[in-house]
């Protein structure tokens, strides 16, 4: 007997979208099978005709763990910060059932046990599944690089890297993972990534004129955080993806660059792919959604994370290079903060990062790519949880309706038409997406054949979710796969 059928519905399968019946058995999609065709019983029977059946979503990107870190004080006292237990609430009522954090590499001792201390602050506290990329950084030492075989076999293949920190010294957060490679150590790090059949995350934005643009920010008129993008630029981005993109295809390793913002990045990566590199790019919501005349609001340094938003040419660049498949997958950098903290900073060394899109993206994404820009189901699947799942090694047990695939879903109903208030919401106590008119909403999700959401309910516990081993398909890193 299986525990549930699901009919009725469009279900989107790595085959194309279609009429299919999905039954689960346990954590398993065990049948994907025509309409009316003959199947087992079942102790449940959904009905979710009129919807649209999608896997449930993959998050690429979010900054969970380093809030909780012991010593980490909070950003508005007496507000605790936002950790795993809150980054993955807001994930799985969006339909996002999987995440991916960030740990630091650490120089001595057991590599991995150490990523694995980091992330223990998500034990117990998630309700969607969890991975994390480890980070590098000039403070690496040589020895800690030529070790990162270690990170893979123990199913942490992803790295991220920045070549810039965001901010000069006198801005930087205390115990921020943001903090540069320089090029010695990045070239030594891709020989290691390649040899081991990783992968590279890129945080991409030339060092020099990043920290120029800081210095020279109050005497040239820039110092309000509506200049963000002055300094955190175009050219910035341009100059650092190329030069990461030659190094890469030197020591013949896949990359895909985080948050990409400007046409000139956009531009970068699909030429790298036209000669046949394993480039992907990765794009926020938020840069989708807005563009830097958001920061003339009043209080516009809400619409902030770094890098900054650029021009509504950028903003356009991007949807087209999502469209066009120049981008692989969306994401959120998620890493929020309550309003009051988010728009304190009113100048572009106090402004501070973060985004609280996690809980929209699935959402905002069906209705602007596939409502208004005419996306196809298929792509938009590829775009919220396979083409990351695919980058990242958790494919085909992520990412995908298939037998054998757990059973993350994530139900949508195209019928939900309204703007969206912070009541519909679950995080905080602000979201820049408030008003957004919507066209279809998540409103069934399930993690392993758990019914996590449904119909405006909670039903799923901090304890659901479990730590993923990953392991990247070669394919992926021979050439652009997808």
């Amino acid at each position: 007997m299986l525990d549930m059928i699901i009919k009725g519905a469009q279900v989107v399968t790595p085959m194309g979208a279609g009429q299919w019946d999905v039954g689960i058995l346990g954590e398993k999609i065990v049948v994907v099978s025509v309409p009316d065709a003959p199947l087992p019983e079942a102790k449940r029977v959904l009905d979710a005709t009129g919807k649209i059946v999608v896997p449930g979503g993959i998050e690429p990107h979010i900054h969970a763990a380093s809030n909780v870190q012991p010593g980490m004080p909070e950003s508005v006292p007496g507000v605790p910060n936002a950790g795993p237990m809150e980054h993955s609430l807001g994930a799985i009522w969006g339909g996002t059932t999987t995440v991916v954090d960030f740990a630091p590499v650490p120089n001595e001792g057991d590599l991995a046990a150490g990523v694995h201390d980091y992330m223990a602050v998500w034990l117990g506290n998630s309700y969607t599944d969890y991975s994390t990329h480890c980070v590098y950084s000039s403070s690496n030492t040589p020895d800690a690089i030529s070790r990162y075989g270690e990170l893979v076999r123990a199913g942490f293949p992803s790295i991220k890297i920045f070549t810039t920190d965001t901010k000069p010294p006198e801005g930087r957060i205390p115990m921020s993972l943001v903090a540069k490679m320089d090029m010695g150590r990045l070239s030594d790090l891709m020989a290691e990534i390649a040899r081991h059949g990783g992968v590279l995350a890129v945080h991409g934005a030339d060092d020099e004129i990043t920290m120029y643009n800081y210095l020279t920010a109050k005497q040239r008129g820039r110092w309000d955080w509506h200049n963000a993008n002055l300094i955190h630029s175009n050219l910035v981005e341009d100059l650092a993806f190329h030069r990461v993109i030659r190094l890469a295809e030197r020591a013949g390793v896949g990359i895909y660059f985080v948050h990409v913002t400007a046409k000139e990045g956009l531009d970068a990566i699909a030429e790298a792919r036209s000669n046949g590199q394993p480039v992907y790019g990765e794009v926020l919501t938020l840069a989708l959604s807005f563009e830097r005349s958001r920061y003339d609001e009043d209080d516009g340094m809400k619409y902030h994370t770094f890098p900054s938003l650029k021009y509504e040419k950028d903003r356009l660049s991007l949807w087209k290079g999502l469209l066009h498949h120049d981008l692989t997958f969306t994401a959120t950098d998620s890493g929020f903060t309550t309003y009051l903290d988010k728009i304190a900073g009113r100048n572009i060394l106090d402004m501070r990062g973060g985004n609280i899109g996690i809980e929209i993206r699935m959402g905002v994404v069906y209705t602007d790519a596939v409502v208004k820009r005419g996306m196809s189901l298929e792509r938009y699947v590829d775009v919220t949880s396979a083409n990351a799942a695919k980058t990242l090694g958790l494919y085909p047990q992520k990412g995908a309706i298939a037998v054998n695939s757990d059973a993350d879903i994530a139900i949508i109903d195209p019928s939900v038409k309204k703007s969206l208030t912070m009541n519909d919401l679950h995080l905080r106590d602000y979201s820049p997406w408030e008003g957004w008119p919507v066209e279809g909403w998540p409103t069934t999700v399930m993690l392993r054949g758990k019914v996590m959401v449904e119909e405006g309910r909670l039903l799923g516990s901090p304890t659901d979710g479990r730590l993923l081993f990953r392991k990247i398909e070669p394919s992926v890193l021979q050439r652009p796969a997808f």
